[in-house]
C-alpha cells in the first residue's frame, strides 16, 4: 500500500518504490478467493511475456478475463484508487477499483488489445511490449508498483517450480503466492534477496564511484553487494566496500530501497564514511576500477559524455543525486 509523504526516507519516492495498490494480504489466503476474483466484472489482468508487459498511451493495458481462470494466474491486489476503465456493470462510463490479476503470457497463447476496457483480442501491432527498467519512472504510481510486483512474483514462480527438499513438482496456492509441494505437504514463500548499495565519501565530500568489470570503460556506479546469511545491513556495507574497494568505511545510514525484480533483489540504500580516501583500488574481479568524484567533476564528466551513471529508476541514480544535491544530466548513452 502507499506510504504517506511524509513518512518517507531521505531518498524519497524512487521509481520503482511506488505502490498505490492494497494487496489483499488478508484474503488472497483464503481458498477461493482468486476464483471469486476472476469472475467479479471489476477484475482487470495483466499479461507478461517473458519480462515485458502491455503499454499503450503511457498505461499498462489491462484486459478483462474471459473463459474459465486459467492455471497459473496470481492475484495481484486491488487498485486503491479507481480505475477509469468502462464499467461492465454499469453505462460504459463509470471508474472502479479493479481486482488485479497475473497471468503469462509465456504459458497461455492469448495477449491482450488496446481497446479502452483492456478486452483481450490477440496480438495487436500498436500495443507496446515494454521492459520495466525502460519505462518504470513514466508510469503512474499504481502501474509502476503493479509492474514491479508482477515481474517479481512471476520470476520466483518460474525459479522455483520444484520442492527444494524432494524435486516433486510443486502446485500453487493462496491465489499464486505459495507454491506447496504434494509428496511431502512443504510450503514455499517468495523470496526476495536483500542486497546493500552505498554512497561512500571522504573528508573532501567527494563521492566513490566504480567500474563494474562486466560493464565496458565509462560506466560507473555506486558500489553494491549482497547480505549474508546472519549478517546485519550495516556489517554487510562494511565487508562488501572492503571487498571490492580496500576501503574501511564507518557511519552507515539507511536512506531508503527499492524492489529490483531482476530477479528478485531489495536494493537497501546506504551512506557511508572513509577516512583514508586513498586507499581505494578496484579488487579486479568486480570492479576494474574505482574513482573519486568532486561534484563539479561528475557533472562536467557525465555531461561531457566521458563517463554514464545509471538511469532514472535505478536507487543508485537516486544516491548520487542525493549527494549531488540535485538532478544530474541524462547519461548520454541513455538517450540513444
Amino acid at each position: 500500500m502507499r506510504i504517506p509523504d511524509e513518512t518517507l526516507p531521505a531518498l524519497g519516492r524512487l521509481p520503482l518504490a511506488r505502490e498505490d495498490v492494497d494487496r489483499g494480504c488478508e484474503v488472497r489466503a483464503h481458498e477461493g478467493w482468486l476464483q471469486e476474483a476472476w469472475a467479479r466484472p471489476e477484475a482487470r489482468v495483466l499479461w507478461l511475456s517473458g519480462r515485458r508487459a502491455p503499454v499503450l498511451g503511457g498505461q499498462l493495458v489491462l484486459a478483462r478475463p474471459e473463459g474459465d481462470l486459467p492455471e497459473g494466474a496470481v492475484y495481484l491486489g486491488r487498485s486503491a484508487a479507481a480505475l477509469v476503465s468502462p464499467d461492465p456493470a454499469g453505462d460504459g462510463t463509470g471508474a472502479v477499483r479493479a481486482e488485479l490479476i497475473l497471468l503469462t503470457a509465456d504459458e497461455h497463447p492469448l495477449l491482450v488489445g488496446p481497446e479502452a476496457g483492456g478486452v483481450p483480442v490477440g496480438r495487436p501491432e500498436d500495443v507496446n511490449w515494454v521492459g520495466l527498467r525502460d519505462v518504470a519512472a513514466a508510469l503512474t504510481d499504481r502501474d509502476a508498483g503493479v509492474f514491479v510486483e508482477a515481474q517479481a512474483i512471476a520470476n520466483w514462480h518460474a525459479t522455483h517450480t520444484h520442492c527444494p527438499r524432494c524435486g516433486t513438482p510443486t502446485t500453487l496456492a493462496q491465489s499464486g503466492w505459495v507454491r506447496v509441494c504434494p509428496a511431502d505437504g512443504s510450503e514455499h514463500f517468495p523470496r526476495t534477496d536483500p542486497a546493500i548499495i552505498v554512497a561512500i565519501t571522504d573528508r573532501d565530500d567527494r563521492i566513490l564511484l566504480g567500474n563494474n568489470t562486466a560493464w565496458g570503460p565509462g560506466r560507473f556506479s555506486t558500489l553494491a553487494g549482497f547480505v549474508e546469511p546472519g549478517e546485519s545491513l550495516e556489517a554487510a556495507v562494511v565487508r562488501e566496500i572492503h571487498e571490492e574497494s580496500q576501503l574501511v568505511v564507518h557511519s552507515p545510514q539507511y536512506l531508503g530501497s527499492q524492489p529490483w525484480p531482476f530477479p528478485q533483489s531489495l536494493m537497501l540504500g546506504f551512506s557511508a564514511v572513509t577516512d583514508e580516501p586513498d586507499a581505494a583500488a578496484a579488487d579486479g574481479e568486480e570492479l576494474a576500477e574505482v574513482r573519486w568524484f568532486t561534484r563539479e567533476q561528475l557533472r562536467d564528466q557525465v555531461t561531457a559524455g566521458d563517463i554514464t551513471i545509471p538511469g532514472v529508476t535505478s536507487i543508485s541514480r537516486a544516491l548520487i543525486e542525493h549527494w549531488f544535491g540535485g538532478d544530474l544530466p541524462e547519461p548520454r548513452t541513455l538517450q540513444n
